[in-house]
């Protein structure tokens, strides 16, 4: 099933993957969902995407096609693999990660579940401004604690508490079950969707054979000489450019000064990147510099946002011809929900995945924040689809994907007999590296080419440390 599925995610993003070997087999995690199928699906159609990539002569069958059949990659059949454990350990690794020994506590006190006259409610309060949403939506004083919260939501429903987060500029999700989901008109939109949206830009694109602002270095550093711009938080955004770097993309992270950050979570997420700080209310121009000189840009601010500020897709492209443009928002760029801030905690309770996960009484999440890890993956996917299609067919490209259509896409692949099977053994998928913040335990990206893995050589920066430019060997 995994490999029929690799495929599929290859031809769903206009290129033919490589042969991909599957080690393993569902199930691995604790859950009637089969994470470990998806896992290994998304890393693995990465990785054979990574591997299409290497081989730096594909082509597009252009007869009577303009160019649109899927990339043919003539470069002999490299041994493509993915093993079911190490993917599914993957999807944890915020989980696994230690610095100096310590594990990481990434909720902040107000954040869980709440009982509501009627279910229950999620609020997201990771953030000190959603965290003063949430309790001026529940009619509490500044520094409310967390029995306050569950006193205010006991009297309220979980739709109304929901609705009061949203306007007050907050995040919340109540929790419905599979069908209430299906039901919903932000349910139905993400239906015409694809669950990796891959189109070309209009207007003037990159040329034909376009390999980027440089050469790959060879299998070991498929990505060598790609320029990715990380402008993401919090968690698939971070994994797909972490994915990319794990294959010798050079990473450039732009954050600023004034946003807020899970600290355990932007660490664990920043192995192999750089990090720069640039504030776009003044300082907008230096990041149109770097995008002049950029392959792909990564973004998960909410739909519409950056292109406020003049960095929407057709933005990015007039200012880098060939550029490829990754969006990655909460529930999708259309439909009545295509604004609302959302995270992986909060997707799961919409769209009815913690209803099903548990006994439908009370929110079970899943053992992973798998709507985040399966979305980084397929983000990464799209961009080096995105890549090779450039190489063959030329333009500029935008790639579209959702927390929230990777949980259709999780729903539709079915249910297992997992919900009592024990946590997989860990160890033997570990490593440590020296970093500016302590010894870090971590656990080790996934797949393997022609018998190597990716890999990470360079550990997590501060916040910043990095000028704003590309660095010079890239």
């Amino acid at each position: 099933m995994t490999a029929k599925l690799i495929r599929e995610l290859g031809a769903g993003v206009g290129i033919a993957l490589p042969e991909v070997r599957v080690v393993g087999e569902d199930p691995v995690l604790p859950s009637v969902f089969p994470l470990g199928t998806m896992a290994a699906a998304s890393a693995g159609a990465l990785t054979a995407a990574v591997a299409a990539y290497a081989g730096r002569i594909g082509r597009s069958d252009e007869e009577g096609s303009g160019g649109r059949q899927p990339v043919r990659v003539a470069y002999g059949d490299p041994d493509v693999t993915i093993d079911v454990r190490h993917a599914a350990v993957a999807f944890q690794s915020e989980r696994h990660f230690r610095t100096d020994g310590k594990a990481m506590d990434v909720w902040a006190e107000l954040s869980g579940d709440y009982r509501t006259s009627d279910g229950w409610i999620r609020l997201h309060c990771n953030f000190d401004h959603h965290r003063d949403a949430a309790v001026r939506a529940l009619g509490l004083p500044p520094g409310s604690g967390k029995e306050d919260v569950g006193r205010a939501c006991a009297g309220r429903t979980a739709v109304e508490i929901e609705d009061a987060v949203i306007r007050e500029g907050g995040c919340a999700a109540a929790m419905r079950s599979r069908a209430e989901w299906l039901a919903h008109p932000q349910a139905r939109a993400l239906a015409g969707l694809p669950l990796v949206g891959v189109s070309r830009l209009s207007g003037r694109g990159g040329v034909l054979g376009d390999l980027g602002t440089g050469l790959p270095a060879g299998i070991e550093r498929p990505l060598g000489g790609v320029r990715v711009l990380d402008l993401t938080r919090v968690i698939a955004g971070p994994v797909a450019a972490r994915a990319l770097a794990a294959y010798g993309a050079d990473v450039l992270r732009v954050g600023a000064a004034h946003l807020p950050e899970v600290p355990g979570l932007v660490v664990e997420t920043a192995f192999g990147k750089r990090s720069c700080r640039i504030d776009l209310r003044s300082e907008a121009d230096r990041l149109r510099e770097l995008v002049r000189q950029a392959d792909v840009v990564v973004q998960a601010y909410r739909p519409g946002a950056l292109r406020a500020k003049g960095f929407g897709p057709d933005d990015l492209a007039a200012l880098r011809p060939g550029i490829v443009c990754v969006d990655i928002s909460a529930y999708g760029a259309r439909g009545p929900w295509a604004s609302r801030r959302g995270f992986d905690s909060l997707v799961q309770m919409a769209c009815g995945i913690a209803h099903e996960n548990g006994d439908g009484l009370r929110p079970s999440p899943l053992p992973a924040q798998a709507l985040d890890h399966g979305t980084g993956y397929l983000a990464a996917l799209g961009a080096v689809a995105a890549l090779l299609r450039r190489v063959a067919e030329g333009g500029s490209w935008h790639v579209e994907v959702s927390l929230a259509r990777t949980a259709a896409w999780l729903d539709d692949l079915g249910r297992i007999d997992g919900a009592g099977v024990p946590q997989p053994r860990v160890e033997d998928l570990l490593a440590t590296m020296d970093s500016p913040f302590g010894t870090l335990t971590y656990v080790t990206p996934p797949g393997a080419i022609d018998g190597t893995r990716p890999r990470w050589t360079s550990p997590p920066p501060r916040q910043g440390e990095h000028p704003a430019a590309w660095a010079p060997s890239s």
